[in-house]
């Protein structure tokens, strides 16, 4: 498959012209897409319903799957990847980092997060930044701070807050996001109690 007029990130260009080849089998790598897709349904929960392309490697906007068909990575992780797989400049920082210090939980302090943090803040004009690894997690969140501004600032009587949300929305996937989007009918054990708001979709109450 021949990609013409796409950006990207640099070093792409010579696999998409050399067509591409099978990626390196190792042990933690399955060695067919057939046998990915196999083994995933075998031995993970099943949570989510992927498209029936494995990705085994990648590079931009380009990706190929253990048999080394090339396609076009039109997703982008929802967005998480949107400067390329692979960039080079990312995987320079990501393994400098990685060779220094791995990972510290919230229970420490490190060097890196508050330099990060004053960067964001300064650049979006905020007082203050608390970052996400998930939608779900950033939206959960936002309902919690309404939730906390509603009752010590706006003077909201105990037990009465509500929180409403678009319809036709899907938010993330734990059971409160779920009832706030869309698909909160697939859910039991809630109460929908759009009869007292006269709204019929994306309504949650919350204590």
């Amino acid at each position: 498959m021949s990609v013409q007029g796409v950006n990207m990130a640099p070093h792409a260009d010579n696999d998409v012209q050399n067509g591409g080849s099978a990626a390196p089998v190792s042990k933690y790598h399955s060695a067919t897409t057939k046998g990915a897709i196999a083994a995933e349904n075998q031995y993970a929960a099943h949570n989510y319903h992927p498209i029936p392309v494995v990705f085994s490697r990648a590079q931009g906007v380009n990706v190929w799957d253990p048999e080394g068909k090339h396609y076009l990575d039109f997703l982008s992780a929802y967005s998480a990847v949107n400067q390329g797989h692979c960039h080079p400049e990312l995987i320079k920082v990501l393994t400098e980092q990685a060779g220094r210090l791995t990972l510290s939980s919230r229970a420490f302090y490190n060097d890196v997060f508050p330099v990060w943090a004053e960067k964001v803040t300064k650049m979006f004009a905020f007082d203050m930044v608390l970052p996400m690894n998930t939608g779900a997690e950033a939206v959960e969140t936002a309902i919690k701070i309404a939730r906390k501004w509603a009752y010590k600032v706006k003077k909201v009587p105990q037990g009465k807050a509500l929180i409403f949300a678009a319809a036709d929305n899907f938010h993330g996937r734990t059971v409160s996001l779920l009832y706030a989007s869309s698909f909160f009918l697939f859910l039991t054990g809630v109460i929908d109690d759009s009869d007292k708001t006269g709204i019929d979709d994306g309504h949650l109450s919350v204590s």
